[in-house]
């Protein structure tokens, strides 16, 4: 049994797909079995809403009135921090971007009340927010400074652009140390008095096709409440890893870059938030759907939060110096239990992603994808899935190590 993406497009036009949440295609194959439902699904929907750093959106925020030059200045919406060094109104926000005169960690440990990601869900959620700018002027850009309030309908293009989202399996985060350590896996105990994990287990996206076979640059996608597109694999992508029977990796792999337009997105689905002695961070809603092309996808879809496993690695020591230590695996169904026992030690345990939004975003996507108005794209790359594109190279190991300090 063999579908190409055509083929369920065509259904979907019609009104007559099939289609499966990541969590509903479990209790299908079990009452039907891989054939039968192979035959009958056509599409299986995942969803994730978690914090993922590696987010940001750029803009083109317009011209004034004597033109301005942002680029080679200083620019800030509510304070914070944004890039202008491309041109002369276009201008880039990071998720973790914070105001120059915030405390930071000064009076420890920091609170990182409002940032990037805050900037860019109140642009979302249609709210006036600040923009100021000191630049220097030319003769085709006269202005030099500004200082105005701008929203999203305003700018001429807003657009999300994420290079690292959808992490594929990540640590369980725990902390052997005496001390509270501030991370951004969030406050952990000392001496393992918790453990703290972020993914949405069967419903992940890329837990569900672990090796890329349906997608890949240009494929649609459910992001931030709107439809966003895949544009390549995200940053630290490292799909070379060790991997379990069923293809799942063992330890944290492959990654998306995601883009879409801002102005399609909710304030739902795109939210900033804070990490006690970290820093500022976007919750990202993303949805990932899985054409039923043959047997093999299908049976990786029906995967069970009992059949993914997850390292378990100390924060205070092992993973701030770059040890390769993995205290224990635990499956995501242990997780999700509260409780997990590590070197003989129950532990409780806490998540970052919710799973409740995530089996949201599978439905929202599902009902999309059968009302018609989301139609699945043929990828017109595949992103890289044997070999890795990541490796990580402590300063030690790289080129300028050894050349002597400037004075």
């Amino acid at each position: 049994m063999s579908k190409t993406i055509q083929e369920i497009n065509d259904k979907i036009k019609q009104g007559r797909a099939v289609v499966c949440t990541a969590e509903e295609i479990i209790q299908v194959v079990k009452e039907k079995g891989l054939k039968q439902a192979a035959a009958t699904v056509d599409v299986v929907t995942t969803g994730t809403f978690a914090p993922m750093c590696s987010s940001g959106a750029y803009f083109n925020v317009g011209h004034a009135t004597p033109r301005i030059k942002l680029g080679g200045g200083k620019v800030t919406l509510n304070e914070v921090p944004a890039y202008a060094g491309f041109a002369a109104v276009d201008i880039l926000m990071g998720a973790t971007a914070i105001a120059d005169d915030d405390p930071r960690n000064k009076v420890f440990p920091g609170k990182f009340a409002y940032g990037g990601g805050h900037v860019i869900e109140d642009l979302v959620a249609g709210k006036d927010v600040r923009l100021t700018a000191a630049t220097y002027g030319t003769d085709c850009y006269p202005r030099k400074t500004l200082d105005t309030w701008i929203r999203l309908e305003d700018m001429n293009e807003a657009v999300l652009f994420n290079m690292r989202n959808a992490y594929q399996n990540y640590n369980v985060a725990v902390n052997l140390s005496d001390r509270v350590i501030y991370t951004y896996m969030g406050v952990l105990q000392p001496r393992m008095r918790n453990a703290n994990y972020c993914t949405a287990g069967q419903l992940s996206p890329l837990l569900n096709d672990p090796y890329y076979r349906t997608l890949g640059v240009g494929t649609r996608i459910f992001l931030g409440g709107g439809q966003g597109f895949v544009v390549s694999h995200g940053t630290q992508h490292n799909p070379g890893v060790r991997r379990s029977e069923l293809g799942l990796p063992q330890v944290p792999s492959g990654t998306l870059a995601v883009t879409g337009n801002l102005k399609t997105m909710s304030p739902k689905w795109l939210r900033g938030a804070s990490f006690t002695g970290y820093g500022v961070t976007l919750a990202v809603g993303l949805g990932l759907p899985i054409p039923i092309l043959n047997e093999e996808i299908l049976a990786f879809t029906a995967v069970t939060d009992d059949d993914i496993a997850a390292p378990v690695v100390d924060y205070g020591e092992a993973y701030p110096n770059v040890k390769p230590e993995i205290l224990a695996e635990v499956t995501v169904a242990q997780l999700k239990s509260g409780e997990i026992t590590v070197n003989r030690k129950k532990v409780i345990t806490a998540g970052l992603s919710s799973y409740a939004r995530g089996r949201e975003i599978a439905l929202i996507l599902k009902a999309w994808i059968e009302a018609g108005t989301f139609l699945l794209s043929e990828p017109v790359a595949p992103l890289p899935a044997f070999t890795s594109g990541y490796s990580f190279k402590p300063l030690k190991e790289r080129p300028w190590e050894g050349l002597r300090e400037l004075v």
